[in-house]
């Protein structure tokens, strides 16, 4: 797979202060997992304790369990809702969501109010702002000339399910963007081959920027030992074509197979590993997003016959990724931006990979004509 040149690392934040950041994250994570662990065993001995009375909620309490909820998704609802199933609070956050865009009560002659105006800025800013206050929130919108009083702004944001700001803290997506450049993600997956032997499990590491998208390809192995992920992290580091250059913190969960002396090796290089809490794949998102993506566009779709045959549809699948696949999280454009310059001339042809499974539509110009 072709090397791309690293982009210069940058950051918001001086250096002991990324660090000291980055362990925050990771405490911080494992003390809120402590948490939810605790809250939902309490949770289920309060509603053991309820037994079969009915537990009436205000309309506020459904509201904010409603939005909570949503962010969440019906899977997440499943392991920790005890006062309602998923399925009734995501039906609350869809009568929540019709009941804001339904203005037939509030139509008449004239202008409309403002009343509903100002409450979307104020979620607005409080979602936008995490350390922002009532104080904060009713000076700004002072500046765009609205007079609202912080009990107001508190009753809004009550009934949007907004935690006050010392509840709300800074987001983990906050973080990740503040630092973009400077931040990779790491993650293994696997995949079963058939071989002589049989079905043969290979394990597959890669490492991803995510300010780019770009993914390298660490290593394709079927027993990933401890020498073997030593010899992956030298190849990450490298001074001259490492993936890792420039690069200030390294994301992974928690598997055993990344050893002792592997975060010894890429912390040598002065890249901080962030090691995530367990059942928290959230946090690293975009790595499990290119799972999704290979998997379900290529290796989902084939019967890789033998470690030949998986390199090579990977090794495509990897050309395609970066050269002819649109990334909505980059503005649906490609990652090395090739194509772009034959548009609007030559006829539209196709260009086809793995027999047939991925496919890019450019335009045919000379030079490619010549190369075909």
């Amino acid at each position: 797979m072709s090397k791309t040149k690293d982009e210069p690392a940058g950051s918001m934040l001086p250096l002991p202060l990324q660090f000291l950041a980055a362990w925050l994250a990771v405490w911080l994570g494992r003390v809120l997992q402590q948490e939810v662990d605790y809250l939902m065993a309490e949770n289920r001995v309060l509603r053991e304790r309820l037994g079969s009375k009915k537990l009436r909620l205000t309309v506020a309490e459904r509201r904010r369990l409603a939005v909570l909820g949503a962010q969440m998704g019906r899977k997440a609802l499943t392991k920790v809702a005890t006062i309602a199933r998923p399925e009734t609070i995501l039906r609350w956050y869809r009568e929540l969501v019709a009941k804001k865009y339904d203005g037939s009560k509030h139509r008449g002659p004239g202008r409309p109010r403002k009343r509903g105006e100002i409450a979307d800025l104020v979620v607005k800013m409080a979602r936008e702002n995490e350390g922002w206050g009532y104080t904060r929130i009713k000076g700004a919108l002072q500046n765009l000339g609205y007079k609202v009083g912080g009990g107001t702004i508190q009753r809004i944001l009550r009934e949007n399910g907004i935690d006050p700001a010392p509840l709300r803290g800074m987001s983990w997506g906050t973080f990740i963007k503040a630092h973009l450049g400077a931040i990779a993600g790491m993650d293994f997956f696997t995949v079963e081959v058939v071989t002589l032997l049989g079905l043969v499990r290979y394990h597959v590491l890669f490492v991803l920027d995510i300010k780019s998208r770009t993914v390298e390809i660490a290593g394709i192995g079927r027993d990933p030992c401890g020498r073997w992920m030593e010899q992956m992290a030298r190849n990450l580091v490298d001074a001259v074509d490492g993936f890792l250059a420039g690069k200030r913190y390294l994301l992974m969960d928690r598997d055993p197979l990344y050893t002792g002396p592997f975060r010894r090796i890429v912390e040598g290089s002065g890249v901080k590993i962030v090691r995530l809490p367990a059942r928290s794949p959230n946090l690293n998102a975009f790595a499990e997003r290119f799972v999704l993506s290979i998997k379900s566009e290529c290796l989902e779709r084939m019967v890789p016959l033998g470690e030949k045959h998986l390199r090579q549809a990977i090794l495509e699948y990897m050309a395609h990724y970066h050269g002819e696949r649109n990334h909505q999280g980059l503005g649906n454009a490609l990652i090395n931006g090739a194509g772009n310059d034959s548009v609007g001339a030559g006829p539209v042809v196709r260009r086809d990979r793995i027999g047939g499974l991925l496919h890019f539509y450019h335009r045919r110009t000379a030079s490619s004509a010549r190369a075909e």
